[in-house]
């Protein structure tokens, strides 16, 4: 625990003063400060487990068959968690992703035990 005595980070003196400026009728924003970091983010359309053998016979034209369904919902990631699901959508001749579902903290959490 620090001591009001104590002295200041460098760091954190430039953070606190935002943090202390929120009223009750502004919202404080605690996490204004991270928003610039960047993150992985992944669409996942399938996977599927095959043998060394079967990887090194695949060639140009090789089709590869994932566990899922045509029209499943495919999981999207940060940095390797998933944190929504969503469908595949063409937007100006490119793929895009619509998120369908976003994966609530807890339904996080419980995946991460499985």
């Amino acid at each position: 625990m620090s001591n009001q005595n104590d002295p200041i980070d460098p760091a954190q003196a430039e953070v606190m003063p935002e943090m202390e400026q929120g009223t009750q009728n502004e919202p404080i924003r605690e996490l204004d400060f991270i928003r610039d970091i960047p993150v992985q983010l992944t669409v996942e359309l399938g996977r599927t487990k095959i043998t060394i053998k079967n990887l090194l016979q695949l060639a140009q034209g090789s089709v590869v068959e994932l566990a899922g369904s045509a029209g499943d919902l495919m999981d999207i990631l940060v940095n390797g968690y998933i944190v929504a699901k969503g469908e595949v959508v063409v937007v100006n001749d490119k793929f895009g992703v619509r998120l369908t579902e976003i994966i609530t903290p807890l339904e996080r959490i419980r995946k991460l035990n499985k």
